[in-house]
């Protein structure tokens, strides 16, 4: 069982090379093993790619070909049983003799769930399931969540001053997190698939929500502006990534199954209504529209909305403990509960917290 493990955690490592890539599919890796020597490795790079299974397989050296049907192939993540993008990894497995499968857990995705590990057993291959299942569970966090929730994975995160303040009592904008701070929080941009403000902090911050100060892909912009009031000058609207706006008022979303407006990089509208919650309207409308993730970044008003409904998983929050802000706007205030973790840059210290039913 040892072995296993071993094998599964280097799994886990290769999947996790790639995180914020692979959306809305899983992070997975893979590993082929003969008589303990690893001959391939392969991990899912990005959506619409091979899968980790295939590029595992095509890993393996020309003189190592004929060892494929004497190994165990180990996997993070069950194997997948239909043609989507890519055609099935679980037919990919038998047509290259695989005698030995280990999984980490199997995949949540109605089109799977269950039916690759049957599809392999069918044909007569041995399967273990359940290694290091929780490390591989709490890897794919944010598809869990929204293939079991029926939601996307939320992220709360804000920068407070020393005394627990947000911003100060006027239009004027105060930077309170330092510049390691803000190169984290777009690494963490690029993890996530939106990122979620309120009128309020996109008409006083003017923010890009961008990963400008890190590489990778720029997450969906989302604002609630319920009575459309926001200016078309502001950054949210320069068409560097797709935005929708929540509205009272239009809807430009016919229809859910046409997800092309993401490529497009435009702006459309999504119409809500005034008697129903917005926190639950907004993460519906998310889980429609295959949007597995989402950073929300302000303002105070609107994540303590999401801390009131219980809807969120982790909450990230920024000190500055040299600023202190005499008169301002108070931070969102979170559970009783301890951080999971703390870490230091400099001026700020970064506290973890997670709420979450995972």
């Amino acid at each position: 069982m040892l072995e296993h493990e071993l094998y599964m955690n280097r799994c886990l490592q290769l999947a996790a090379t790639v995180a914020g890539n692979t959306a809305p599919n899983p992070m997975v890796g893979a590993v082929l093993v003969h008589r303990g020597r690893i001959i391939g490795e392969g991990y899912h790079r990005q959506y619409g790619k091979a899968h980790a299974e295939v590029n595992c397989i095509e890993s393996v050296k020309e003189e190592d070909v004929p060892l494929i049907p004497k190994s165990t192939l180990y996997v993070s993540l069950e194997p997948c049983a239909h043609f989507g993008k890519t055609p099935p990894c679980a037919d990919l497995i038998i047509r290259h003799r695989i005698p030995y499968v280990v999984t980490g857990c199997r995949d949540p995705f109605k089109e799977v769930n269950g039916r690759g590990i049957e599809k392999l057993q069918q044909a007569n291959i041995e399967v273990i399931t359940g290694v290091l299942e929780k490390e591989c569970r709490d890897l794919n966090r944010r598809f869990f969540t929204f293939h079991e929730q029926h939601r996307p994975y939320i992220i709360l995160k804000w920068a407070q001053s020393s005394n627990g303040k947000i911003a100060g009592i006027s239009n004027e904008r105060i930077w309170i997190s330092n510049a390691y701070s803000n190169r984290l929080v777009h690494r963490w941009r690029s993890e996530e698939m939106a990122i979620l403000v309120g009128t309020r902090t996109a008409m006083a911050d003017n923010p890009a929500l961008t990963t400008r100060l890190w590489p990778g892909k720029n997450p969906i912009r989302l604002v609630i502006d319920l009575h459309l009031k926001l200016p078309g000058f502001l950054h949210l609207f320069d068409n560097a990534a797709p935005t929708i706006v929540f509205n009272l008022h239009q809807n430009t979303i016919e229809d859910f199954a046409d997800k092309t407006f993401i490529e497009k990089k435009g702006t459309v509208y999504y119409q809500v209504t005034a008697d129903v919650n917005i926190v639950h309207q907004v993460l519906n409308a998310l889980f429609h529209l295959n949007i597995q993730s989402v950073l929300v970044e302000g303002g105070a008003g609107l994540l303590q909305n999401f801390i009131h409904a219980g809807m969120w998983d982790e909450a990230r929050v920024i000190t500055n403990n040299e600023l202190v802000i005499p008169e301002g706007l108070s931070a969102p205030v979170l559970p009783a509960n301890d951080p999971v973790r703390a870490e230091a840059l400099f001026s700020d210290s970064i506290r973890y917290y997670y709420n979450s039913w995972y």
